[in-house]
């Protein structure tokens, strides 16, 4: 009888993500195992509890899933899970801890594409700012940003120190280039965004981050994107279906363009559901981070806004 497919979902908080769930079962696993409250010296044993148990063809039918919102910790088990394979045992492990990595990739994905389309621009060109840049997806974005050349800031709204801290957390895991600053006012939003090539809204949903008065300070501006789906936007102006449309309020920039949340999520989603199915379809191992995220999304992003 044919082997199920089983996906061992690893989360260190109290409660899976549906999301994640529903995600899992769309992409043609069988069988769902999720476990809570997991920690880091878990994951050694359950990920040889999983591939042992199966023989070298079921295991090839047996996935891990790493959830969770602590990135650091996310790429931690997925590590600590690779070294505890053993040869001809070994299964595909994906960390998407809170979405990060796959919505990050999407986004970078998008901001890239219409950068090159609207202005024929590289990232390594750029100067970025991450609205919300502390939280799991904007610092996703940011090491994403900078590893690909762009002189990249993420921001916190309420304190320098933190995202100081995690800008140095991050350039040491990764070798990144990450800066931090403060916007807590619309001054500083202004300051900031002055000199910004290009703007990533990763706040809060529902949260407005930069108002027209400040986009008007946005002299340099090339793109804009937004994750925020929930009114009102992150970005004054942007809609949630705009891909490289002209940003209605950044009047003293050139040909500045937004990108809104539901042109994100169309390759956020198609994205996430390539992965899982990679793992059901390879005959080799995969691990999959960020890193490994964002070459596929580049490759969906061309293939699907190719003229």
């Amino acid at each position: 009888m044919a082997k199920r497919s089983i996906l061992h979902m690893l989360d260190p908080m109290p409660n899976n993500s549906p999301f994640d769930i529903n995600m899992a079962l769309d992409a043609g696993f069988d069988v769902l195992m999720p476990y809570s409250n997991v920690k880091l010296d878990n994951i050694r044993g359950l990920t040889q509890d999983a591939i042992f148990s199966r023989s070298p063809s079921g295991v090839k039918r047996t996935g891990i899933f790493i959830g969770g919102r602590d990135l650091g910790l996310a790429m931690d088990m997925l590590n600590a899970s690779k070294q505890a394979m053993v040869p001809s045992f070994e299964v595909s492990v994906l960390a998407d801890p809170s979405g990060a990595f796959t919505t990050a990739a999407a986004l970078v994905a998008c901001v890239e594409k219409a950068l090159k389309e609207k202005h024929g621009k590289e990232l390594k060109d750029c100067n970025a700012i991450v609205f919300g840049g502390t939280g799991p997806v904007g610092i996703a974005t940011g090491i994403i940003t900078s590893l690909a050349g762009a002189e990249t800031t993420l921001t916190d709204h309420l304190s320098i120190d933190t995202a100081l801290d995690i800008s140095k957390e991050y350039n040491r895991r990764f070798g990144s280039t990450l800066k931090g600053t403060l916007a807590g006012s619309e001054a500083d939003k202004a300051r900031l965004v002055a000199n910004a090539d290009i703007i990533f809204c990763t706040a809060k949903a529902g949260i407005q981050v930069l108002s027209a008065d400040v986009l008007k300070e946005a002299t340099r501006l090339k793109v804009a994107g937004d994750i925020n789906a929930v009114a009102p936007p992150g970005i004054e102006g942007i809609k949630n279906k705009d891909f490289g449309i002209p940003l209605l309020h950044a009047i003293n920039a050139q040909g500045a363009v937004g990108i809104g949340a539901l042109a994100v999520g169309n390759i956020k989603y198609q994205l996430q559901q390539t992965l899982l199915q990679s793992m059901l379809e390879t005959d080799q191992p995969l691990y999959i981070d960020f890193r490994y995220a964002f070459d596929k999304a580049r490759e969906m992003e061309f293939a699907l806004h190719a003229n």
